[in-house]
């Protein structure tokens, strides 16, 4: 059976894991000393031999894409850490941000010094007031410490770390709408190429990343890129932390080897909640695919879910049991993705609103069976033609849901109404 690889997680128990001293006390900014002592190309090829890849949900490999990063361009470069989490079911970052605030500074000063970037950007949710206090607490302490600023530990680098608050639009969670929202813009995407890499924040070379990501580069200086790349799956390298919520008896953050497999995760957390069983869960957030009890054993790792017909994403399992309503759920998540669609392109705009209304009358049961064929028809009239991957996630639920769970639909205007007890599905209920 795969074992837990505490690494990100290893000290959120202490108490004092936030600050400086606790930070330090357990080998912080120990890697920073060895990168600054590197030669920033042999950073970007050891993040590259790790076989790092995004932990935001595309799954890019990270040092594949600091090395599109154009040098001697007589441009500044930028680093920019997206930590606008916001998808239903993800929530990793947040706490990672809470708990050890400082994994992350050391991750962007020695990503930063590894791009040739001596400006950086932390782009925080503004709803986590709490997070981007303590985030603001880290970054000020290691400015005091000599950790941020100019000549940082004497190597002659210099790097300025700012904590911007966003406004709360899921959307900035897309790379180039984070950028203009950065920028004083309304938080729209972009028109790609020019990439970031190349025509990023203030149309200068940008690298984005993850907040997960940034963080792992600390682990990976300082142990290796063989040891990060000894975990894992051949394709699907390292570890990451898996968040499991609803129907479980012990949800958290679980971290992990990629190519685990959810029944070992919910071995470790106790199961699904006493007395009941598995129905439907997503691998990686509302925006992939669901899966359902016979995909227990497919491997958490981007080419074992993908092959199984979903994505891994932000490895956001929201495990969902016998007592929900796979109606109700769909059109609570497409409530979602219609309220947070930047309107900036028709098939999301419309699509995702058309979707909201049909899902309301089918889980009132007083829709038909042409219903289904209408959304399935709007989800492919989205799926590829949206502007950014906001209306391609939208679609997930869609498609997955009529697949595996059809006679459900049915069910509902058969007998005119929800066959399902909301009350009943809540966490704390004993039904």
């Amino acid at each position: 059976m795969t074992t837990l690889t505490p690494v990100l997680t290893r000290d959120w128990d202490e108490p004092d894991a936030f600050t400086l001293e606790g930070y330090r006390r357990n080998g912080g900014y120990q890697a920073l000393r060895t990168a600054l002592g590197m030669d920033p190309d042999a950073i970007i090829q050891a993040v590259k031999d790790s076989g790092l890849r995004g932990r935001g949900g595309a799954g890019f490999p990270t040092g594949m894409k600091w090395g599109f990063i154009p040098q001697n361009d007589g441009k500044p470069h930028y680093l920019v850490v997206n930590a606008d989490e916001s998808e239903p079911g993800t929530c990793k970052d947040i706490p990672l941000m809470m708990a050890n605030p400082h994994v992350l500074v050391e991750g962007v000063i020695i990503s930063a010094y590894a791009i040739r970037a001596n400006h950086a950007f932390i782009y925080v949710r503004g709803e986590v007031l709490h997070v981007i206090r303590r985030v603001q607490q880290a970054v000020r302490e290691a400015y005091e410490a000599g950790y941020l600023g100019t000549n940082i530990l004497g190597s002659g680098f210099d790097l300025e770390l700012v904590v911007h608050s966003g406004a709360g639009a899921y959307i900035c969670g897309e790379e180039t709408a984070l950028l203009d929202s950065l920028e004083g813009y309304r938080g729209q995407p972009r028109l790609k190429p020019p990439f970031p890499a190349v025509a990023g924040l203030y149309a200068s070379p940008t690298v984005i990343n993850n907040v997960e990501s940034i963080s792992s580069v600390p682990s990976i200086i300082a142990n290796g890129a063989g040891w990060f790349a000894g975990m894992g799956t051949e394709k699907s390298k390292g570890f990451g932390i898996f968040s499991l919520s609803g129907h479980v008896t012990r949800p958290g953050q679980y971290e992990a080897p990629l190519g685990i497999t959810l029944r070992e995760l919910l071995d470790m957390a106790g199961g699904v909640r006493e007395g009941h069983r598995l129905k439907f869960w997503t691998p990686g957030g509302s925006s992939t695919p669901i899966f359902t009890d016979e995909h227990l054993d497919v491997p958490l790792d981007f080419e074992s879910v993908g092959a199984a017909g979903s994505m891994l994403g932000t490895r956001a399992l929201q495990i969902f049991d016998e007592t929900t309503c796979v109606v109700r759920a769909t059109m609570r998540w497409t409530e979602f993705y219609a309220h947070e669609s930047c309107g900036k392109c028709t098939p999301c705009r419309e699509g995702t609103y058309w979707l909201k209304h049909v899902l309301k009358r089918l889980e009132k049961g007083q829709g038909t069976e042409e219903d289904l064929a209408t959304i399935t028809d709007i989800a492919d009239n989205i799926l590829g033609r949206s502007f950014c991957a906001l209306g391609d996630g939208a679609t997930s639920i869609i498609h997955s849901s009529v697949k595996y769970f059809r006679d459900e639909y049915l069910k509902h205007f058969e007998i005119g109404g929800c066959p399902f007890d909301p009350a009943a599905s809540t966490a704390w209920s004993n039904q």
